[in-house]
């Protein structure tokens, strides 16, 4: 079976679906295999995404974006910041 890569909306749409097959009296392997998905993908699915609705998933990934943008630009400035106080020591 090939690798695909799910979309945060279709991971939530495959939890639910579980969620309704687990409360129709299915058993959790049962509801898994039947998404086409691996337990640990499920469970992995389910921690990271558990309890949230398509618009929260939307906020959560452009958070996440953001967050690495942010991190990202600082890292930079703190680089800049060590190689200007080097050159300012006379250490180069």
């Amino acid at each position: 079976m090939g690798r695909k890569k799910h979309t945060a909306e279709e991971i939530v749409a495959k939890l639910r679906q579980v969620d309704v097959l687990i409360s129709q009296g299915r058993k959790v392997a049962e509801a898994i295999r039947s998404i086409e998905v691996t337990e640990v993908t499920y469970y992995r699915w389910r921690s990271e995404y558990g309890g949230l609705k398509g618009d929260q998933v939307e906020r959560l990934k452009s958070l996440e974006t953001e967050n690495q943008r942010l991190r990202r630009a600082i890292s930079d400035l703190t680089l800049e910041k060590l190689i200007l106080k080097e050159a300012a020591s006379g250490n180069f």
